[in-house]
């Protein structure tokens, strides 16, 4: 499917080799945040377990960061879906990287709703928001092994 004239085409395949590298290079970049905020829950987590009161510097530097992050991931998998829909001309060419991603992003989604229904007392929704946010930082790596087998 063409979307664009031959000329226009042709500065597209000439670039995509580095629009695919920055794909790559911003979404490590958002695994790493990723592992950052994870640390920061754990920080939170073992304060908690403690019977301390967390630092609250930690805590709100948690809470704003999560949804950006969200935000950046989403914004990170629909790039690499518009880059292989300019690129190939449809969206499914590289199924496993492709289902990864879409689970990464259905799975911070729900890690996200479920951090907005925890409560003061809540351990059952920090449970499922930390069994959600391991869930994450596990498929992350998964992703960018996919990710490298589609660039090399």
């Amino acid at each position: 499917m063409n979307f664009f004239g031959a000329e226009t085409q042709q500065v597209i395949r000439q670039m995509m080799p580095w629009l695919a590298l920055g794909h790559g290079i911003f979404n490590v970049l958002v695994m790493v945040c990723f592992w950052y905020q994870g640390w920061l829950g754990h920080v939170i987590r073992r304060h908690r377990l403690a019977g301390e009161a967390p630092p609250l510097t930690t805590v709100r530097r948690h809470r704003r960061l999560g949804p950006w992050l969200v935000v950046s991931a989403a914004a990170g998998f629909l790039a690499g879906v518009l880059l292989v829909l300019l690129d190939r001309g449809r969206v499914i060419v590289y199924p496993l990287h492709f289902s990864l991603g879409l689970t990464l992003i259905l799975v911070q989604a729900a890690a996200w709703a479920a951090s907005r229904r925890i409560r003061a007392r809540d351990a059952a929704g920090r449970g499922r928001h930390r069994l959600l946010g391991i869930l994450i930082l596990c498929l992350y790596p998964l992703q960018v092994l996919a990710g490298l087998g589609v660039l090399l």
